[in-house]
């Protein structure tokens, strides 16, 4: 579904990710794990078209991604839950529900992906008035990747979902991402958390300084014993 090939790219002049190779499948749950500035986001972003590539390709069905702008991206199935968020939050759920659904591929069918996001998460129902930025984290975190559902994604990515929630809110982000692997969709994920996010993905890379240092079966790195002294603590 997703191919990268030797993708470099940065801001400016700085290079943030060096003749990075990666995979997904479609139906695949797929993490990109590491440290810190490893350039985790700087990968998604670079997916999504918000940073430019500066050299090698990517795509997405077969479909050079190298010079579609953002909005193109995302009417070829690409959603992107940013890090922290990124809710309007002066603005209702169901109105951020609705900034979801704004392109022109999406518009019509609103009504039915609203109720797919409701039935998927009952409690943003509930709460479908409530201003965004009076919610919780893990019912923020709910509402933005509901926000990014609007689309009918092929490929759901994001970024950091644990990122600054408290450990009981954090079990309840993975749950979510189970419940959407779970309606077949296809999710590549970075994430921090590596032993619980290796829990809940087919497979995984590890990036170091930009570039991919290990990549496998999740089930087989999390056995990996450089991984767990370096990573994970055990």
């Amino acid at each position: 579904m997703l191919e990268l090939n030797n993708l470099t790219a940065g801001y400016g002049s700085f290079q943030a990710l060096f003749s990075v190779n990666l995979e997904v499948k479609d139906g695949e749950a797929i993490a990109v794990i590491g440290p810190n500035g490893a350039g985790k986001t700087t990968l998604l972003r670079t997916i999504s078209g918000m940073l430019p590539v500066q050299s090698g390709n990517l795509s997405m069905e077969g479909t050079s991604l190298k010079d579609v702008p953002p909005y193109r991206i995302i009417d070829l199935g690409i959603a992107h839950v940013p890090e922290n968020r990124r809710l309007f939050p002066s603005m209702s759920i169901e109105d951020n529900l609705r900034m979801g659904a704004f392109t022109p591929n999406a518009r019509p069918h609103y009504e039915e992906r609203l109720d797919f996001i409701f039935n998927l998460f009952p409690r943003l129902k509930e709460r479908r008035s409530q201003i965004a930025g009076t919610l919780s984290g893990g019912e923020q975190q709910m509402c933005a990747i509901g926000r990014a559902l609007m689309s009918s994604p092929k490929l759901l990515l994001m970024d950091e979902p644990s990122a600054g929630l408290a450990p009981v809110i954090v079990n309840q982000v993975f749950q979510l991402v189970q419940q959407i692997r779970d309606q077949g969709l296809t999710v590549l994920i970075v994430e921090q958390n590596i032993e619980q996010v290796l829990q809940i993905v087919d497979r995984a890379y590890l990036m170091e300084v930009g570039s991919i240092k290990i990549s496998g079966k999740a089930g087989e790195l999390i056995q990996s014993e450089s991984l767990r002294k370096a990573y994970v603590g055990l």
